[in-house]
């Protein structure tokens, strides 16, 4: 059963009934409404490896959820089959920054993927877009519309004491890791931030780029590798996806391609998704998976959380 019929929306509806304003838009114009075809052609565009065709028969809908400049934040999801329990929920999120092509490309070949074989063990939900401000700038840029870093935005623990404070010491104000004036400032943070809380995800994958290497945070044991990417922790930091949903006790894992502009090979690309999934049908979900769930008691997305 699918749990986001009363979330998405058409994207003009949406932005009719005024739901795009983000933080500082008070009073503003609300920009022109994005029809979901002409947010693939913007997407398309930009990425010559998205085909506008592909993106447009994908699946993708609306949310409720608008990025700063007003774009639809995009989602497509898999859902539960009649015959069979999914043995977990997994949240796959590409493009949390604008100047990583390849996290964005890759999604859409992972949906291409799962679009033939997807057989129920997982529900799936993937988010293949997270900053569209950032990527559709003539420059793309690796913040969003307001020069915040979504993925040093997120309200962690200790976010101003060690997050904002690092930021201000360790990278002396560097822009393109500006964590935000407060935790959670940012339009594209705060639906990201209530889709965790609404469908629970048992393992959370966010695919970046160009440190070539997989990344992990949370509780349980992180894959050796993905295709022919190692495991490297990096550490964890106060405003970062990871920092913030392992406190819930679900793992993250990060996944750094080696090209933020080039794609790996079709053999690689099957070759992560296949050690992907292998990792989740033996590490997921985890017994302590159970926090977020004491956090967010209740239904998965009902229709009266969507009564806004």
């Amino acid at each position: 059963m699918k749990i986001f019929s009363v979330w998405v929306v058409s994207c003009i509806l949406a932005m009719g009934l005024g739901l795009h304003a983000g933080p500082g838009r008070a009073g503003a114009e609300p920009p022109a409404p994005v029809s979901l075809d002409q947010a693939c052609q913007a997407i398309s565009g930009k990425l010559a490896s998205v085909d506008f065709e592909g993106c447009r028969q994908s699946g993708l809908l609306c949310t409720h959820a608008f990025s700063s400049e007003g774009f639809p934040l995009l989602l497509k999801e898999y859902p539960p089959l009649a015959h069979r329990e999914p043995q977990s929920r997994v949240l796959v999120l590409g493009g949390t920054h604008g100047d990583e092509y390849s996290s964005i490309s890759i999604i859409f070949k992972w949906m291409e993927i799962l679009d033939v074989h997807h057989s129920g063990l997982f529900h799936w939900v993937f988010v293949p877009l997270l900053n569209p401000d950032g990527l559709l700038r003539e420059n793309s840029t690796r913040t969003n519309h307001r020069g915040v870093d979504i993925n040093r935005n997120f309200p962690s623990p200790l976010w101003l004491e060690v997050g904002y404070q690092r930021w201000v010491d360790t990278v002396r104000r560097n822009p393109r890791y500006y964590p935000g004036p407060q935790a959670m400032s940012e339009p594209e943070t705060q639906f990201l931030v209530e889709l965790i809380q609404r469908f629970r995800p048992h393992a959370i994958i966010s695919v970046h780029a160009p440190l070539g290497l997989v990344d992990y945070d949370g509780p349980g044991t992180p894959p050796k590798s993905l295709g022919s990417l190692p495991l490297r922790k990096l550490g964890n930091y106060p405003g970062t996806l990871g920092n913030y949903a392992s406190d819930f006790g679900v793992p993250v894992i990060t996944l750094e391609l080696e090209s933020a502009g080039r794609l790996p090979s079709h053999s690689e690309i099957s070759a992560m998704w296949r050690d992907l999934v292998r990792w989740l049908v033996h590490s997921t979900p985890l017994p302590s998976w159970g926090v977020i769930e004491a956090h967010n008691p209740g239904p998965l997305l009902d229709e009266a959380f969507f009564a806004k």
